[in-house]
């Protein structure tokens, strides 16, 4: 029995440190997935700091040769449309779908959608019901003199440019196809709030439609079934959309519009599929042509 009890201690305070030292060998090798960068940005159009979440894409190397379309995102926060719709882009241009080219992806994350996406309204009571709207002047010449210089000066970039937007900024695309068609080649524009200001963008003139404009320029629109806009004026935000392709129709070889209902989709919806639907109209499948 005495010989027992020395052994029984062994086991004892060994059984504590055989745990310990299991313990010490689990090492945790998990790692984080980075999806993309963020970046703050200085504008003094906008007089403040802005976010812009930035996706490059697989194989880019700043010192090689190699240049990489622009995709310019509103509402790209992460908590809005930027991880989805990376991951549209990055679906598309697996080798065995070779869909879209491999692109550089800018999420602009927002700050007030209504003062950024809105030009000035003249009915009275929109005015006083959103106070801070009607400033896209500013936000467009951050895009064109601030936003796109600083990608072109710190990525690999070539001239192809898309801008991407849904309902508000939708309207907001839109405005900057009509007045700076040259700023983007390629627009997707997803349920446009065409509604605001009594739709007078429809009035808006455009170097687009005219006879001498001469950059190649890719139009997608769509919308879902959305029915009657938030405005006092009764506006069906389906017919609004056909209203501006109607407008955006011409001659003019260089242009190119397509317009895409998505019946089963509503305002809420839409986005993810009107961009995968935008990606297959706007880059032929490649597969075909082999």
């Amino acid at each position: 029995m005495r010989f027992l009890i020395p052994v029984y201690l062994l086991v004892f305070f060994a059984t504590p440190a055989l745990a310990q030292s299991r313990k010490a060998k689990q090492v945790d090798t998990s790692k984080q997935f980075v999806l993309g960068l963020t970046e703050e940005i200085s504008s003094a159009k906008l007089g403040e700091k802005r976010i812009l979440n930035i996706y490059l894409p697989e194989g880019y190397n700043p010192k090689d040769t190699t240049r990489y379309p622009v995709v310019y995102l509103l509402d790209g926060s992460a908590e809005e449309d930027f991880i989805h719709v990376v991951g549209l882009y990055q679906f598309n241009n697996f080798p065995w779908i070779d869909r879209v080219p491999k692109s550089i992806i800018v999420g602009i994350a927002n700050v007030d959608r209504r003062r950024d996406f809105t030009y000035p309204t003249t009915l009275e009571p929109d005015q006083k019901r959103y106070p801070t709207s009607g400033h896209s002047e500013n936000f467009m010449a951050f895009l064109e003199q601030e936003l796109q210089p600083y990608i072109a000066r710190k990525y690999k970039t070539n001239s192809s440019r898309t801008l991407i937007g849904q309902s508000l900024a939708g309207l907001f695309a839109t405005e900057v196809l009509l007045k700076k068609p040259t700023l983007f080649n390629q627009y997707i524009i997803i349920s446009p709030s065409i509604w605001w200001d009594n739709g007078s963008i429809l009035n808006q003139s455009s170097p687009l439609l005219s006879e001498g404009f001469s950059q190649k320029t890719d139009i997608y629109i769509g919308v879902g079934k959305e029915g009657l806009s938030p405005g006092d004026i009764p506006h069906v935000m389906e017919v609004d959309a056909n209203l501006l392709v109607e407008k955006l129709k011409t001659k003019n070889r260089h242009v190119t519009v397509h317009f895409d209902y998505l019946p089963q989709e509503d305002h809420a919806t839409i986005t993810h599929q009107a961009i995968f639907n935008a990606l297959r109209l706007l880059h032929p499948d490649k597969r075909q042509t082999k």
